[in-house]
């Protein structure tokens, strides 16, 4: 069994998949959203994957604003979340994914990827980093966050 991260947005959604033994993430692709109100073929994939890498647990990124605020990202992710839970019968973790995306960027900038190509990889390695940080959290690594208050379980 593996835990599968998603970074869900408005065009794409990036997806990642933890190792076996739930040490380690891997960006695995980025799902190309066609329309942001309509999620089925989205869905469709995310299952196909789930199914694939026999996953047992889904996370993900929840996109709070960077003062702690919710805002309607969080509502049309939670709203993602009921929905691929329907659909898999997969539970689904939020993960608290504030500065993903800029430790996405910054991960590119240091190895060396050129500005106009990181937008066709931040996604997939937002996935990542959301699925790490969750993983280590499990594993009992904090990353500097204190507390539970990361950790917000769906369903």
């Amino acid at each position: 069994m593996r835990i599968m991260g998603l970074d869900f947005g408005s065009k794409t959604v990036g997806v990642a998949v933890s190792d076996p033994l739930f040490l380690t993430a891997q960006g695995l692709e980025i799902i190309r959203r066609k329309e942001e109100n309509k999620l089925r073929q989205t869905l469709s994939r995310i299952e196909e994957l789930a199914v694939e890498y026999e996953v047992s647990e889904i996370v993900i990124g929840l996109p709070k604003h960077m003062n702690g605020t919710e805002g309607v990202r969080v509502e049309l992710t939670e709203e993602f979340r009921e929905k691929l839970e329907r659909r898999t019968g997969i539970h689904c973790v939020m993960w608290d994914e504030r500065l993903t995306t800029v430790m996405a960027d910054k991960t590119m900038m240091e190895a060396g990827v050129r500005r106009e190509n990181r937008k066709e990889y931040v996604d997939k390695i937002a996935a990542t980093i959301i699925l790490q940080g969750y993983l280590d959290r499990k594993r009992g690594f904090s990353h500097g966050e204190t507390g539970k208050d990361n950790i917000q379980s769906g369903g």
